[in-house]
């Protein structure tokens, strides 16, 4: 039996394919082992959200060939969806596949291992407006609680700064039929958290015309057992009414929700071509806050975006202080090429975007402790995780709150209610009121 080792990097969704090809191989009779053992094939799925994405893109390709030459080296994802030709080039190289179509993985495989050293096998099909979704099986993302499911691929809308739709093509969804079946695998699995994630997740079922996200949340809901459903980073102007309407009166649907900002200055919001401004993102904020008081938004913020001001940053800064985000994940804009905000003028050094990142971040920290601490004397239903090593059990709750208990390991893959006692630096500490049954 030949073995197949992987590695992925960049974001969940890169994940969540990884874990689909795991099954393909599986499948065809191959044994999936640790990426540090020795196998016959290695698989990199790769990244290049940013320049530093595809650098360690490479960097992973290259150190497996040094240290594997005789086995079958495999590249896919979006670096040779992007790049092709350089990935092609480097000596080593067996079989390139992007992001589409790879169903057919497993047969290329098989020709590389037997015609190696016969020229690089390339499985990358070019985008044709037309795609549908890769409907493959979920597999196994090695978390033993949570599930992802991806029900979305692809992007159309060109932010300036990203190359993701030129990565991952035009929109395409998951079948609501094919939500069914995999969501009712994933709880026979035992799994009680899942996951909706997708490219431009909010964008469900546009191309089709006749669906959208509150149909397939609503379909996934629908499958006996779940228990818990998340959903992924939306975009904040394909929020729905009804979604909300939903996740207000269904405790099923965790009340969390990752709305990405990007920036608080509506000149650089322009600039970067996001479809809202300041004033639309606060209306929609105090709407969701009306109809669900508890829920967490999080989000994501770009600083340092070619033409941002001293003035544009404190924008910004006082803007997201005026939402209060739960959290926020914090990058300083990376220049990538192929974008048109590479050869934007107004470039900033790494020194003032990392001054920035700084600013922002302590800003971060001070809304975190101001969100942990509304939520003392709340009880909420906490899905375990794993034990810690200070003899407690961890898991989060359904705010995405990360929440410690007096516990141990057997205490994995429960849910239980619990009242929130105290802080403990990051982490929420609750006391354990009661375990809810599996399936109620």
């Amino acid at each position: 039996m030949k073995k197949i080792a992987f590695n992925t990097l960049g974001c969940k969704v890169n994940q969540a394919d990884t874990a689909s090809m795991e099954v393909l191989f599986s499948t065809a009779g191959y044994v999936v082992v640790d990426f540090s053992d020795e196998a016959d094939v290695y698989l990199i799925n790769t990244c290049v959200v940013t320049n530093e994405g595809q650098r360690k893109s490479r960097q992973m390709i290259n150190r497996v060939i040094r240290q594997h030459p005789k086995a079958i080296i495999v590249v896919t994802g979006c670096y040779p969806q992007t790049a092709f030709e350089e990935v092609a080039n480097i000596a080593g190289v067996d079989v390139v596949v992007g992001n589409m179509d790879r169903q057919q993985i497993v047969g290329l495989v098989e020709k590389a291992i037997i015609s190696k050293n016969s020229g690089v096998i390339n499985g990358v099909k070019a985008f044709a407006g037309d795609d549908v979704f890769d409907d493959l099986s979920v597999g196994n993302v090695h978390e033993r609680t949570r599930a992802f499911l991806k029900i979305q691929e692809g992007c159309n809308q060109f932010c300036t700064y990203c190359i993701i739709p030129y990565a991952r093509g035009g929109l395409r969804s998951r079948s609501l039929e094919g939500i069914s079946t995999e969501v009712t695998k994933l709880v026979g699995d035992g799994y009680r958290e899942i996951v909706l994630i997708g490219i431009h997740l909010g964008c469900y079922g546009k191309e089709k015309g006749d669906v959208t996200l509150f149909d397939a949340v609503q379909t996934a809901l629908n499958v006996d057992g779940v228990e818990r459903l998340r959903l992924g980073s939306l975009e904040s102007v394909e929020v729905e009414e009804r979604l909300l309407e939903l996740m207000a009166k269904d405790l099923r649907l965790c009340r969390h929700l990752h709305l990405p900002l990007q920036s608080g200055c509506d000149k650089i919001l322009n600039l970067m071509h996001r479809p809202y401004n300041t004033e639309k993102f606060e209306q929609l904020i105090s709407k969701i806050r009306q109809k669900i008081p508890d829920i967490a938004i999080t989000t994501d913020v770009i600083v340092g975006f070619p033409g941002e001001t001293e003035q544009d940053f404190d924008e910004t800064m006082n803007f997201v202080k005026k939402i209060g985000f739960a959290k926020m994940h914090i990058f300083p804009y990376s220049k990538r090429c192929g974008t048109p905000a590479a050869n934007f003028a107004g470039q900033l050094t790494e020194a003032e975007k990392a001054l920035r990142v700084k600013q922002l971040g302590i800003l971060d920290i001070e809304m975190q402790k101001a969100f942990m601490q509304s939520m003392i004397g709340k009880t909420v239903q906490v899905l375990f995780e794993q034990e810690t090593d200070t003899g407690c059990i961890e898991g989060h709750s359904g705010n995405y709150q990360l929440v410690c208990c007096e516990g141990n390991a057997s205490m994995v893959n429960k849910i239980a209610e619990v009242e929130i006692v105290g802080i403990k630096g990051k982490k929420l500490f609750g006391k354990i009121k009661n375990f809810i049954e599996r399936g109620k």
